[in-house]
């Protein structure tokens, strides 16, 4: 592909688009919080898929009826136990699974002088480079936005855009960025800001459920890099020629 094409900035979420923990993320908050508050809290009734953690905390500690607005110093005590056990947790051998065709993917993309990578995710920064150490995959992101960054999903694609212009250097238009992730959330926030949005049906979502959202495009998953990679260009190109 040539140099000269507009560059495109990929920006993906981590859980269930790039890889599977099995829940380890979920218990190993679980076990923050019970530790902190010497109690046993419930954790099966809400889905936290696209929620930031600073989110799932406050709504672990509202529906379990413990507090409704946790001091700083609490926050922070439960998010130091989350990163221990997160990493503890993830230290077992075959902890993390990484996606079919993700590590194809970020390698063509890395190799494409056209795309640039990030991340948007809800995890905080320390935990989402955490899940993403097993699989040897934090090289490919050197920037994004993240948990910690706003308790607000949404505020996070401006913020990953600005780190990405200044660490690559490059100008990123509004139609050439595209959120990669699997639930509605990430589709969300990615129209709010006026984004291109990917949906891909490897966490708890189906493509028909996914579609619904009205996704720029949708995939069962990522494993035919070459087809994700041409659907984007090709999206990008008729956009252009739209306009």
């Amino acid at each position: 592909m040539s140099q000269s094409y507009t560059p495109v900035l990929l920006l993906f979420d981590i859980d269930g688009t790039l890889i599977l923990t099995g829940g380890k993320g979920r218990k190993a908050m679980v076990r923050a919080i019970e530790e902190e508050f010497h109690c046993s809290i419930e954790s099966e009734f809400s889905d936290f898929a696209g929620s930031t953690d600073q989110q799932i905390i406050h709504t672990l500690l509202r529906k379990n009826q413990i507090t409704t607005s946790p001091t700083p110093e609490t926050l922070n005590r439960i998010i130091e136990r989350y990163l221990f056990y997160l990493e503890s947790y993830l230290s077992e051998e075959d902890s993390v699974e990484v996606l079919p065709g993700i590590k194809e993917l970020l390698q063509a993309t890395s190799n494409n002088s056209q795309f640039f990578i990030g991340l948007v995710t809800g995890n905080l920064e320390p935990g989402a480079r955490i899940k993403l150490t097993p699989p040897n995959l934090n090289h490919y992101f050197p920037i994004g936005a993240f948990g910690s960054d706003s308790l607000n999903r949404d505020h996070l694609p401006p913020l990953a855009r600005q780190r990405a212009s200044e660490h690559y250097r490059t100008t990123f238009h509004p139609e050439n960025i595209w959120i990669i992730g699997d639930t509605p959330k990430d589709i969300q926030c990615s129209k709010v800001n006026h984004f291109k949005s990917l949906a891909v049906a490897t966490g708890g979502w189906s493509v028909r459920e996914l579609s619904q959202y009205q996704p720029d495009l949708v995939f069962d998953n990522l494993k035919n890099t070459k087809r994700v990679l041409t659907a984007i260009l090709e999206h990008n190109h008729q956009r252009t020629a739209d306009n």
